[in-house]
């Protein structure tokens, strides 16, 4: 035992003195290693500053930073050249769009696609609310298919200051938010901007989720005054609404930026505990009844707003053994 203690240590000297990184002992996993679906998630840290970061999960509770942490795509569009919010869909031919939220204020929102999540398509500010001079914000965009029109649906919050005079006293800083949105086929021409969803209060950090034959919109009670800060749930018979029956609230309050995924026979909203400083998320297995699982998660420090999206194990194969180049 103490012989193959010290030939252990002896080993590590000698590599560390040959300048071969210890961490790269471990090879990474195979595609055969890994679950056939796994899971990706697409976050920020900070205010954004250097855009996108992604994690990964076998089960959907324990989550790993990829990259060793650091950033997939730099910010390089909109007024402040940030990427909060990073919303990222995958196509049926393994394209990955990506949405985001390109500044606190302004009418863009910022979009990109990649095969590999490596290489990128250069970046597109979309000017969603151009035609509002009053518009103050593009807030939290995501991005869906409809596979029934072959177009992409892109939903997001604005305030319009006075269009909704009746919540305008209801909200941080006269924010004032309702969902917005507009649909393509390429990315070149998108129909006219439209109010997506009015709650009759300041919603933002809408997210939909298809289940059951039905669609679920998540969605984020804005409201300050009196405090809310919590999420709720309605549901339609279609990707472009409308959404009805909306639920009480199923989190505690002060929380933001929901995603959610099919977890085996669970249902699992993962949202941002902004004031608590970490990721939180809640199960339910008809999406009416839920059950806090805050303990038995964990996501990379510094984790925010983000989206949780399922995908081939060769994804997940192929950014781990990304990694392992020199």
């Amino acid at each position: 035992m103490i012989r193959t203690i010290f030939l252990v240590a002896l080993g590590s000297i000698l590599t560390a003195s040959l300048g071969v990184p210890t961490h790269a002992s471990e090879p990474p996993q195979a595609a055969t290693d890994l679950p056939a679906a796994c899971y990706l998630f697409s976050y920020f840290v900070g205010n954004g500053e250097d855009g996108l970061h992604l994690a990964w999960s076998r089960d959907g509770y324990r989550w790993e930073a990829l990259n060793g942490g650091r950033s997939y795509l730099a910010p390089q569009v909109g007024e402040s050249k940030l990427m909060r919010d990073p919303c990222l869909l995958r196509l049926a031919d393994g394209t990955f769009h990506l949405v985001w939220t390109t500044s606190w204020q302004g009418k863009t929102i910022g979009h990109a696609t990649s095969k590999n999540l490596i290489d990128w398509s250069p970046q597109q500010a979309i000017p969603v609310m151009a035609h509002e001079p009053a518009a103050r914000n593009c807030w939290a965009p995501e991005i869906a298919f409809d596979e029934t029109k072959d177009e992409f649906l892109i939903f997001w919050a604005t305030t319009i200051p006075g269009r909704f005079p009746e919540t305008d006293h209801q909200g941080d800083s006269q924010y004032n938010h309702r969902m917005y949105c507009t649909t393509t086929k390429d990315f070149r021409s998108f129909t006219p901007t439209r109010l997506f969803y009015d709650p009759g209060f300041n919603v933002i950090d809408a997210t939909i989720l298809r289940a059951e034959g039905r669609y679920y919109l998540i969605i984020k009670d804005e409201t300050r005054n009196p405090v809310r800060k919590h999420l709720r749930i309605a549901s339609g018979d279609r990707l472009h609404g409308p959404f009805t029956d909306l639920s009480p609230p199923f989190t505690k309050d002060w929380v933001e930026g929901p995603s959610a995924l099919r977890v085996g026979d669970d249902y699992v909203v993962y949202f941002d505990a902004y004031r608590n400083g970490h990721y939180s998320a809640a199960r339910s297995r008809d999406l009416k009844r839920w059950e806090d699982i805050t303990d038995r998660i964990s996501f990379p420090r510094g984790t925010r707003h983000g989206t949780a999206i399922e995908v081939p194990r060769e994804v997940i194969a192929d950014l781990l053994a990304q990694e392992s180049r020199p």
